[in-house]
């Protein structure tokens, strides 16, 4: 009995560490966001990760970030983007993904939260539980854009909150 359970959950990772370490190959790439230091590992549930048709590809902890990468970049033309789902932490493409917007739970970078999931199920248990409402990609990035003030407001209160804990 002992010896089929080990042998079982030795399957079981030895099947799952492959798929973990792909990934996690953005986090790799990018281990930390360009735009505001966060730990991309870390933030996995929230992250974001863009191919660009140049060939170049960005990682950034969050559809705020992410949104500020657009902005700076508008040249550049993504050839494929993806967002961590908030349950299993890997990446799905943003226009396949169910997207809540709102809710009690904290968003990252902003205070208006905006949420990236794989199964429909998972959305839905999700509002359940915390709030929040069904919108399209589309809809999340003009929301990211649309909080952008308020967001890099309270950002750098923060920050400023920290810097003057520190120098106590």
């Amino acid at each position: 009995m002992k010896k089929a359970l080990l042998l079982s959950t030795l399957l079981l990772f030895s099947l799952a560490l492959p798929f973990s370490l792909f990934a996690q190959e953005d986090v790799q790439k990018h281990p930390s966001c360009k735009y505001c230091g966060m730990d991309r590992a870390k933030f996995a549930h929230s992250r974001v990760y863009v191919a660009y048709e140049d060939g170049s590809t960005q990682g950034t902890c969050s559809i705020h970030c992410a949104a500020i990468d657009f902005a700076l970049n508008i040249d550049k033309i993504p050839k494929t983007m993806q967002v961590g789902d908030v349950n299993t932490k890997m990446l799905v493409d943003v226009e396949k993904a169910l997207w809540v917007l709102g809710g009690n739970k904290p968003g990252v970078m902003t205070k208006r939260a905006k949420w990236a999931f794989a199964k429909k199920e998972d959305a839905e248990a999700f509002m359940k539980e915390s709030g929040g409402s069904a919108i399209s990609f589309d809809q999340a990035f003009k929301a990211a854009f649309e909080d952008m003030y308020e967001d890099t407001k309270i950002i750098q209160e923060r920050r400023k909150m920290r810097r003057m804990q520190q120098k106590k």
